[in-house]
């Protein structure tokens, strides 16, 4: 379990994390979602005490991850795929740092078969490819078989086999107990694997919840009206709804109002309904809706 309490860091006057707890519970796949400059790598660099806080506290199976005397044993973690000599094997690799946990090559071998490098073990590591290194930096996560894995971006640069075997591990991992905390810019991705999701913005929490409730709750904020009067309708609800989008049809999808307050406003207002029909989101939808105001760097709109 992680467990995150108060946490701040700041770097002079930019506050990077701002007062946030919460806890990654054992037996689930923990989503760990924002825009770029939310604060998630910094968190993470606090959990494992590369990063100090300014304020704040995180304990990792109960206490401090600086003060364990085998910390890859209890978390095992990927932040940096490339993280490793290029003139080494991969299996020199682990070996090396097997070592420093009496971790012996038995192990190590056992290792590199689950994450497909066995046949590449001991190839120079600097000629792998993206995905080959994302491999092996997985490979070294799970090198002290933890019962916490923490993952940034695991699927990065990995190909359709290999995206859909990160997918049966972590759910593996999850279904035997280990906590597993992920980072991913890839909706999709987490929507399909995910139970639970801590969603940062600007250093702060936005969402804690399951993926069901969040999806459901931001489901319900997102309704298809027919009316012969959508004009009428939109400035009757232009002080509550977030977004308009008048579809080709004519019909009018209404964001951030639901449907129960949209029937009464029409009605209360003299304009007749045709339809009123709540829209389910993907993850993405939600996720861009409640990050909307949270996001540090906004590009312009594509030319047609």
């Amino acid at each position: 379990m992680i467990e995150v309490e108060h946490l701040t860091k700041r770097y002079g006057k930019v506050t990077a994390v701002d007062d946030i707890t919460f806890t990654v519970a054992p037996g689930r796949v923990t989503g760990f979602l924002g825009p770029n400059g939310a604060g998630k790598s910094t968190t993470m660099r606090m959990v494992l005490g590369l990063d100090r806080p300014t304020s704040g506290s995180v304990r990792v199976d109960g206490t401090a991850y600086r003060t364990m005397r085998a910390p890859v044993n209890a978390i095992g973690a990927l932040l940096e795929a490339k993280g490793f000599d290029k003139a080494r094997s991969a299996r020199n690799h682990l070996l090396s740092l097997g070592a420093t946990s009496g971790i012996g090559a038995a192990r190590v071998d056992h290792v590199l078969d689950l994450v497909g490098l066995g046949d590449v073990a001991r190839q120079k590591a600097g000629g792998f490819s993206l995905g080959m290194g994302q491999r092996l930096g997985i490979a070294v996560a799970l090198l002290g078989d933890p019962g916490i894995v923490m993952l940034d971006e695991p699927v990065n640069g990995l190909d359709p086999d290999g995206v859909l075997w990160i997918r049966r591990l972590l759910r593996q991992l999850a279904d035997e107990g280990r906590t597993v905390f992920l980072s991913s810019h890839l909706m999709t991705e987490m929507e399909l694997i995910a139970d639970d999701l801590i969603i940062i913005g600007r250093g702060q929490i936005l969402a804690n919840t399951s993926m069901t409730d969040f999806i459901s709750s931001w489901s319900s904020l997102r309704v298809r009206v027919v009316t012969p009067e959508a004009a009428a309708l939109q400035g009757v609800l232009a002080s509550r709804a977030s977004d308009f989008e008048l579809l080709d049809s004519g019909a009018l999808v209404v964001t951030g109002v639901e449907a129960a307050v949209i029937g009464q406003a029409a009605f209360d207002a003299g304009i007749p309904l045709h339809e009123l029909t709540p829209l389910s989101v993907s993850l993405e939808d939600a996720f861009m809706e409640l990050t909307r105001d949270s996001v540090q760097f906004h590009t312009g709109e594509v030319a047609a």
